[in-house]
């Protein structure tokens, strides 16, 4: 392991505003799981998470853009994570957290209508079909995202890959999910504020020609969907 690493995970220990629990199999419930307004960010202010935030760039643009909001940056890679808490920390913006843990145990830190919002920024698509559960729009992870949303919370995909777009249709066509916008190519027109921020890697790909792709679709609850089929 590069001494660059090493330091970066000596310092993440320092930084109030990253968790970085045990692991322990089966997963416990976290002494956060419910409480992060009231112990973590001491205010009654809505939830957003990041899922996949690498070095933390999108949690921080909006964290700048919205701060009568919360939101927590969740990735494993400990030392991608330490470029966004080192961030928050220094520049003490109080409404951005990071938690570094493996997404599929997420249930044990967020509690029932917990969460309003999600955003997946850039993820592995997983192409191959072995992987498909991985994938984090496939019927798997949006029953996990159940469990702690608020009724119709607000999942949006930023990705670069056709094939997990075109999925992520599929899924939510059999889930009976309401798409709220898609485009499979989004610059070609003007977009907001928020769907303009790019990260590094966004930048990158955008300049050698890549599309990008973004769905934006509610979360309907189980008895809900349920109801529909």
């Amino acid at each position: 392991m590069g001494k660059d690493k090493l330091k970066r995970f000596k310092e993440n220990s320092s930084f109030t505003n990253l968790i970085q629990p045990k692991i322990i199999f089966p997963p416990e419930d976290h002494a956060l799981r419910g409480n992060w307004k009231k112990d973590f960010f001491k205010n009654n202010n809505p939830i957003v998470l990041e899922l996949g935030c690498g070095r933390g760039e999108y949690t921080l643009n909006l964290a700048a853009k919205f701060p009568e909001i919360n939101f927590i940056g969740i990735d494993w890679k400990g030392a991608r994570l330490w470029r966004g808490a080192k961030t928050s920390f220094e520049e003490k913006i109080l409404n951005a957290g990071f938690l570094r843990i493996q997404i599929e145990n997420i249930f044990a830190f967020f509690a029932s209508d917990e969460v309003d919002e999600i955003w997946i920024t850039f993820p592995d698509p997983h192409v191959l079909k072995s992987r498909e559960r991985k994938r984090l729009t496939s019927h798997r992870f949006l029953n996990l995202y159940r469990k702690f949303m608020i009724p119709n919370g607000i999942v949006n995909l930023k990705t670069d890959n056709r094939q997990l777009y075109d999925f992520t249709l599929e899924v939510l066509a059999s889930e009976k999910c309401e798409v709220l916008a898609s485009n499979d190519n989004l610059y070609q027109s003007e977009v907001d504020e928020v769907l303009s921020i790019k990260t590094t890697y966004e930048k990158i790909w955008l300049k050698e020609g890549a599309k990008i792709c973004y769905v934006r679709f509610h979360i309907n609850p189980e008895h809900e969907r349920n109801k529909k089929s």
